[in-house]
């Protein structure tokens, strides 16, 4: 019978099933996160799932019309009792006719994503776009005849120094029945911007409650919100969900590609994030006890092919030279305009890009952290599926960015998954014994103390997230299980029974419970090889920038990001990922981006001079340097075929091993890997 390929995102996983496979029971042979307590009879709905149609470059397929089975009776009765989520089908009812890509949506997911974008702890002067006044009102008065309006007006300028304030249309019906209300004494919402002051609410009185902005990092992989109270500046509630978008792809290219291959796909797309971005300030807002229409000032900041998307703009342009954006000035619109239901009058910011690949998301870094502002010399990298990067200090400031891809997130390897419960993020290797110890996301223990087991009872081990496979590549680095070309060594080569005959190569057994139907967690040889490619575009990146300002150092790396803040900056070193410092003078900044959203969101002041600091930084683009590929060749070796790493070899030991598998002497088989490398 013929076998279709099934791909599910966001998890990556895939496999081939025969023609009338349930597409949950497809997920639960690849261990992927698909909720089901029914037994598959189509009343729980825990099995929602989401086809995706149309041709994925990514993925290498083309989903057809057909691809999964007929809307079936189950899925009516349950239609007609509950009702579904247009698109959507019951995992357990579809089954599989063809090549087909499957998105498994949040709530669908047993165990969530962890969105690790937390609020930073920083000063902010309060100098919000939008401000609260409370204003008495002149009664009307036939000998003095005016317009309930033009009275308000005069009282704002009089009593609130507001001039000339003008009113959004949805204000003027309640308008008159609020004065009465409030006895002639309202408070007034006024947006004001430095384009004149615009009354967005009246509430009859005073009014003593609180009014909220929202600062949102709208990344490739994920989207963070932190909602913050306009009033004081603390953020009450974060909160993120996965870009409803991976299904088109899991980096920015793909998703250019999808939209280029697929006519109407950019707009499939915009509608997708558009309908995420409004879910998860519906969650936040829930979360946070507040009516959603108190939201009324939101900042945006992304990268390029999102801004594109989210604004509704087809990106062909960012996926061919010059890589042309649509404007990259900083935009001032309405969350209306963007499919964001909160306040009518809610305005919206987006940040302005730095250039075609660097985006508004950099410029929020910028702001965060303010390389132009440092006496030395400081390299900021915000780690993620395209690595942004800027180097600079008071004197100049340059930015590049890298197509890393999506491997450090945990995809594209064997036993790879996103940041969730059940994932090993922490690993050390016993260089003597070659075993291993882990932690895992849901417990603070490690995996050989005492009660370790009954902390993950619920979740188990369900494979490894991106810091940890950053950390056990770098420790068997250590080990002298790995050598420097990324090669693993046999069982005898290494002395432990860990490694394992893999195909042509071999693998590293870091947790085994298969003989209990629990999972293979290993690392193979493909499994480096993606982060080999992944960290080499970033050091190269970091290099090229070096290499413009005439340096061989840096005086100290900032590691930005969700990811970015959970690297060790040993193990990221061991790997080449960074330029060669000491570990003290490499720190994380956490979500910078998220971060400089909410310094422009509760300093509107802070908008202008982003504005004027984006035109002065330098871009450089790494799609076009001759010198880039150069470094990325070097770069792939651990930690480097070219770069000394004085430092690194000052403070750790790098065993000196070799591996080859061809028979002939280690130094040939070296040569032979790096002429296919």
């Amino acid at each position: 019978m013929a076998q279709h390929l099934v791909v599910f995102t966001p998890s990556g996983k895939r496999g081939h099933f025969e023609a009338g496979t349930p597409i949950l029971t497809a997920a639960r042979k690849l261990g992927v996160d698909l909720d089901s307590v029914c037994g598959g009879r189509g009343i729980c709905s825990k099995c929602q799932i989401t086809p995706s149609y149309g041709e994925f470059p990514k993925h290498g397929v083309t989903v057809a019309d057909g691809a999964l089975s007929d809307w079936n009776s189950v899925e009516q009765r349950y239609q007609d009792k509950r009702g579904l989520t247009p698109g959507r089908r019951l995992g357990c009812q579809a089954t599989v006719q063809g090549d087909v890509v499957i998105d498994v949506p949040p709530e669908s997911q047993v165990h969530r994503q962890v969105v690790r974008k937390a609020a930073a702890d920083i000063d902010i002067p309060l100098n919000p776009t939008v401000t609260l006044h409370v204003v008495e009102v002149e009664e009307p008065d036939m000998h003095k005849p005016s317009g309930d309006l033009e009275r308000l007006v005069a009282a704002l300028d009089a009593q609130a120094g507001l001039k000339q304030a003008q009113v959004d249309l949805h204000v003027l019906p309640s308008l008159q029945p609020t004065l009465r209300k409030g006895d002639w004494r309202v408070t007034c919402a006024v947006h004001d911007e430095g384009d004149g002051p615009r009354v967005m609410h009246v509430w009859p009185g005073v009014y003593d409650g609180s009014i909220y902005g929202m600062a949102v990092d709208l990344g490739s992989t994920t989207i963070a919100a932190h909602l913050c109270d306009l009033r004081t500046g603390d953020v009450v509630a974060s909160s993120g969900l996965m870009n409803p978008q991976i299904r088109f792809g899991e980096d920015l290219m793909s998703r250019v590609s999808y939209a280029m291959m697929n006519p109407g796909g950019d707009a499939e797309m915009t509608a997708a994030v558009r309908d995420g971005m409004d879910a998860l300030f519906t969650q936040i807002a829930a979360e946070a006890e507040i009516d959603k229409s108190l939201i009324m000032d939101a900042v945006f900041v992304c990268n390029p092919v999102m801004h594109h998307l989210f604004l509704g703009i087809d990106p062909f342009e960012l996926g061919q030279a010059p890589f042309a954006l649509a404007t990259s000035d900083a935009l001032r619109l309405r969350c209306a305009d963007l499919g964001v239901n909160v306040h009518p009058s809610a305005r919206a910011y987006l940040l302005p890009c730095i250039a075609g690949h660097v985006g508004a998301d950099a410029a929020a870094v910028t702001l965060a952290e303010a390389p132009d502002k440092s006496e030395d010399l400081v390299l900021v990298v915000d780690v993620g599926t395209n690595a942004e990067i800027q180097l600079g200090n008071k004197s100049q400031v340059m930015a590049c960015s890298s197509p890393t891809g999506p491997a450090f997130e945990g995809a594209q390897i064997s036993a790879g998954q996103r940041a969730a419960p059940g994932a090993i993020e922490k690993v050390e290797i016993d260089p003597a014994t070659k075993d291993p110890r882990f932690r895992v996301i849901g417990s603070d223990k490690w995996s050989d103390e005492d009660g370790f087991w009954d902390d993950i009872e619920g979740t188990g081990i369900t494979g490894i997230c991106g810091s940890g496979i950053i950390e056990v590549i770098a420790e068997m680095r250590l080990a002298g299980i790995v050598d420097a070309s990324g090669l693993i060594g046999s069982a005898d080569q290494v002395g432990t029974p860990r490694c394992i005959q893999d195909g042509r190569t071999n693998a590293y057994v870091l947790h085994d419970a298969s003989a209990t139907g629990g999972p293979l967690v290993k690392v193979t040889n493909p499994d480096i090889r993606a982060i080999q490619m992944a960290k080499a575009a970033l050091y190269s990146g970091a290099r090229l920038l070096m290499d413009k300002f005439e340096v061989d150092t840096v005086d100290r790396v900032v590691l930005a990001g969700a990811f970015g803040a959970h690297i060790s900056p040993k193990h990221a070193m061991i790997l080449g990922m960074i330029p060669d410092v000491p570990f003290e003078k490499v720190t994380s900044a956490g979500n910078a981006a998220g971060t400089g959203a909410r310094i422009a969101l509760i300093d509107k002041s802070q908008r202008a001079a982003i504005e004027a600091t984006v035109r002065d930084i330098e871009k450089v683009e790494t799609a076009v340097e001759p010198k880039f590929q150069e470094h990325f060749v070097n770069a792939s070796a651990l930690p480097n075929s070219s770069d000394p790493f004085p430092m690194l070899n000052a403070a750790v030991h790098l065993p000196d091993v070799n591996f080859n598998t061809g028979g002939g002497d280690a130094a040939a088989g070296g040569r032979r890997r790096r002429r296919r490398g």
